[in-house]
């Protein structure tokens, strides 16, 4: 599921005091963007607030989420990927991250926008589009309302906003829709999760809940000339443990969604 338009992009630095989400909806706004994905890195938070991925108890859901953890202290940001659209006509965020909490520990998780707030001044790098947005819509497939990719305008090359349905091999959707956009190459940002995480390297990852977010994406000419994807990812597991490298391509179905933003490279 696929949306597209011409490329926004921008750096900003998150003021203290303010949200996480009023930080970054307000400069988004400003820039005409309706949907992509912004990087944070750097700075710190106070009061920090997030979830870890959870099994389900409940049969509705393949998936689920961790009771609220809200570290004393200020939290120092390592980095972040957040998805950005809205929600009932409001802005909205979905974040995934790792940090350094004040006792040392390092932890990676679901950030909750609305409770977070900037303590010191945090990078935002952001890649979107006004002509898709990101809208919270109920799914059926997964019974969660998820972020799902709207049309305001006439396609336009630039930037693709793209959501991955659950068991769907994450490489192969992100080729698939190179193929359909006529994107030879292309920077892949954003975030999801993945059953059973399958590194390159042979590590597999024996969780069935995950939180993910794509350190360093791409998508680049084959052998054969057609788009092969490339993800570096940050993974955490339900023990909250977390996991880094680069995935096995074929070999990583999406878990509930991934929300992620191609932008168009030159071939």
């Amino acid at each position: 599921m696929a949306s597209g338009g011409g490329l926004i992009h921008g750096v900003v630095a998150l003021a203290p005091g303010r949200t996480l989400l009023d930080a970054v909806a307000g400069p988004l706004a400003e820039a005409g963007m309706r949907g992509g994905v912004v990087h944070l890195s750097g700075g710190s938070f106070s009061p920090f607030a997030y979830v870890m991925p959870a099994l389900s108890a409940d049969p509705r859901f393949a998936a689920y989420y961790s009771e609220t953890f809200r570290p004393p202290g200020e939290t120092r940001l390592e980095r972040a990927s957040a998805t950005f659209g809205e929600r009932d006509g409001a802005a909205f965020l979905h974040v995934h991250g790792t940090w350094i909490e004040a006792d040392g520990r390092r932890r990676a998780g679901h950030l909750l926008p609305a409770e977070v707030v900037v303590a010191q001044a945090v990078r935002a790098e952001a890649w979107g589009t006004a002509g898709a947005a990101w809208r919270v819509e109920p799914d059926a497939e997964t019974n969660f309302s998820l972020f799902t990719p709207a049309s305001l305008q006439a396609p336009a090359p630039g930037c693709l906003l793209l959501k991955i349905q659950p068991n769907e091999e994450i490489h192969a959707a992100i080729e698939a829709a190179a193929r359909a956009h006529g994107l030879a190459a292309a920077r892949v940002r954003g975030i999801g999760s993945i059953v059973r995480p399958a590194f390159a390297d042979g590590r597999v990852i024996p969780t069935d809940a995950s939180e993910v977010l794509i350190r360093d994406g791409r998508v680049a000419p084959g052998p054969d000339g057609s788009p092969c994807a490339h993800l570096d990812i940050a993974v955490v597991d339900v023990a909250g443990a977390i996991h880094e490298g680069v995935l096995r391509r074929g070999a990583n179905a999406a878990c509930i969604t991934f929300e992620l933003c191609l932008e168009a490279l030159p071939g």
